[in-house]
């Protein structure tokens, strides 16, 4: 007779009132600094002013300020850049798993160069060199460098969860005649995206918070309107404190949409 197994552990319904203190301590303590470092410059708080950077109501109609212009901008350089850099990062990681040596050269060239220089060169290369060449404006400059620079880490995640499914996977889809685009469809892709899903959205995680890089080459982005905020009203704490507060919600959403989609995942992939 089968040993019966042992019953699965009880899953926290609730945190406890230790870890919620913890929590409101540790938020407490950042909070405190913060305005202990604003008090100790003996500077002059200026809450009921940033409202009207967000928006205004002028004859009954919402007149957005400038936050929420730059705000849309970063979305926007957000929306056009992850689609291209998963393009470029599955291209290259196809050409990685290919048995091609010159396609697996350059993928190992584009890899090494960008991945082993700052963004902010990056930056300067594409606005001050390629952007003449190509003959794009400077919104699409950041956008391509944005593109090009994640999708050196997006091929590397792309990779790692094809490789991750086993091999024998690849062997009984090709006995029973699937090609290669079938077999990567049916079969390769369904198992290995639940691997990809976590590490997928910290890259495009980073890509909204690299995405403030643009503001160097004069796009009116969340950070470059927060700047100019800055410079007319001497509101530095309020508005900085207030832009974590926007990118901070950004990545939190985005996370936990990933967080629900990865369960979905993993559930149809059981």
């Amino acid at each position: 007779m089968a040993a019966a197994l042992p019953p699965p552990p009880a899953r926290r319904t609730g945190r406890s009132l230790l870890d919620w203190a913890g929590f409101l301590i540790g938020g407490g303590m950042l909070g405190w600094l913060v305005y202990a470092g604003a008090q100790s410059m003996g500077y002059n708080w200026q809450w009921y002013r940033l409202p009207r950077q967000v928006y205004r109501v002028i004859d009954g109609e919402i007149v957005w300020g400038p936050l929420a212009r730059g705000l849309t901008v970063t979305v926007e350089i957000t929306l056009w850049a992850a689609p291209l850099a998963l393009a470029i990062g599955l291209v290259t990681a196809l050409l990685r798993l290919s048995r091609s040596w010159s396609g697996h050269a350059v993928a190992t060239v584009y890899l090494e160069l960008v991945r082993n220089t700052p963004l902010l060169v990056q930056m300067y290369l594409f606005y001050f060199v390629l952007s003449p060449m190509l003959g794009v404006d400077r919104f699409w400059t950041g956008v391509l460098c944005l593109a090009v620079f994640e999708a050196s880490f997006i091929s590397e995640i792309i990779r790692g969860g094809v490789l991750s499914v086993p091999r024998g996977q690849w062997e009984a889809a090709s006995a029973i005649g699937l090609k290669p685009g079938f077999v990567y469809r049916d079969v390769v892709l369904p198992q290995a995206l639940p691997v990809m899903a976590p590490p997928m959205t910290s890259a495009v995680v980073n890509l909204i918070k690299n995405s403030a890089i643009v503001s160097t080459i004069a796009i009116f982005d969340l950070t470059n309107e927060a700047r100019n905020v800055i410079a007319d009203t001497f509101m530095s704490f309020e508005v900085w404190l207030a832009v974590a507060a926007i990118y901070l919600s950004l990545t939190v959403s985005l996370s936990a949409f990933a967080a629900w989609l990865e369960h979905r995942l993993g559930r149809r992939s059981a």
